[in-house]
């Protein structure tokens, strides 16, 4: 991981980035499908505590409780965030 960014909420982060990694099954279909393509353990983990703060900014943003059925398809078209 790069020591580049904000360094709290890359540590507010890490924990939750790798129980959702586990667990929530929006974000493990995106780590397994990052995972399949080569990328390096630790890089999975950084861009699924990626995915994270967007899709937290999205519920506070739009004050909505997370859905993960939500626009479930479009997930195979964003492989950077």
């Amino acid at each position: 991981m790069s020591r580049a960014g904000h360094s709290e909420l890359r540590r507010a982060l890490y924990i939750p980035g790798l129980v959702d990694r586990r667990h929530n099954p929006v974000l493990k279909m995106f780590g397994d499908r990052l995972s399949t393509t080569g990328l390096a353990p630790k890089a999975v983990v950084g861009a699924v505590m990626r995915k994270l703060a967007h899709l937290i900014y999205g519920v506070i943003k739009s004050g909505q409780p997370f859905d993960a059925k939500f626009n479930h398809s479009a997930l195979a078209f964003q492989d950077g965030i």
